[in-house]
């Protein structure tokens, strides 16, 4: 079987939810399997109590009830055990730039753990799938390595099926890379600095709205003509690491100022 060519290793990882909401949505489920750079592998899930109720519709798909995570810790209890594990590798997922990935970083920061992706980079295993071929997570596992993903939302299973998808990208598409940094390139939609993409990038490299009233405008001269709205998104409904970044531009913009 194919090897990842890494310059250090990979979580590719997998949550169940209570739903599809970054900012308000708790994990029930988390599945890690770390690869390192000299093949070996280890894997480890949790059931988690999100201390909020799951919905039914939630748990048509994934089966994790209320009553079997009623009694498992929660997310701040294992916050510390997963970042431990996670910390000083890249990140697999499928779909995980758009959900799994901002909706851990949302957990992260709740449980008053640090998270950043600065040195970090990602590879979304269904980009490549929509890129290469254009289609869920079992059509790929069928398409790319002929098996049938029989427990499908099961984390484990879901987080070994895309681990198993990407080596057959790679050894399908030669002209795909085997670099986890040229990967994530490839599988990166837009710029953005948060990963709600509400921070983008203009063509400077200079922070921008991209969405409301001030979309386009960048956050400097908005910070600069309108400080009340810095104050008002602080207190919306927005996910916690783009509140993170806008406070982590604002910092940069006093500090210039000041030096």
């Amino acid at each position: 079987m194919m090897q990842l060519n890494l310059s250090k290793p990979i979580c590719f990882f997998d949550l169940e939810t209570t739903g599809t909401n970054v900012a308000k949505d708790r994990i029930v489920e988390i599945s890690i399997l770390k690869i390192f750079p000299n093949g070996n592998r280890e894997s480890k899930t949790w059931l988690v109590n999100p201390e909020m109720e799951i919905p039914a519709e939630v748990i048509a798909v994934h089966g994790i009830t209320n009553e079997k995570v009623a009694n498992e810790p929660t997310f701040k209890d294992l916050s510390k055990e997963i970042y431990q594990i996670i910390k000083d590798s890249d990140l697999g997922g499928f779909n995980s730039d758009r959900f799994d990935i901002p909706l851990l970083a949302e957990e992260m920061l709740r449980a008053g753990i640090d998270f950043d992706m600065k040195n970090t980079v990602s590879v979304d295993v269904q980009t490549i799938f929509h890129k290469m071929e254009k289609r869920t997570l079992g059509a790929a596992y069928k398409f790319y390595c002929g098996k049938n993903l029989d427990d499908a939302h099961s984390a484990a299973a879901d987080t070994k099926a895309t681990y198993e998808v990407l080596l057959a990208q790679l050894e399908r598409y030669p002209e795909l890379d085997n670099n986890i940094k040229k990967l994530s390139v490839f599988t990166t939609r837009k710029q953005s600095l948060d990963f709600a993409g509400f921070i983008g990038i203009n063509e400077d490299n200079e922070p921008i709205f991209a969405f409301g009233k001030h979309k386009g405008v960048t956050v400097d001269e908005v910070l600069e003509k309108e400080p009340g709205y810095f104050g008002w998104l602080l207190n919306a409904d927005f996910p916690l690491y783009t509140k993170k970044v806008l406070t982590q531009i604002k910092l940069s913009k006093l500090n210039n100022k000041l030096t």
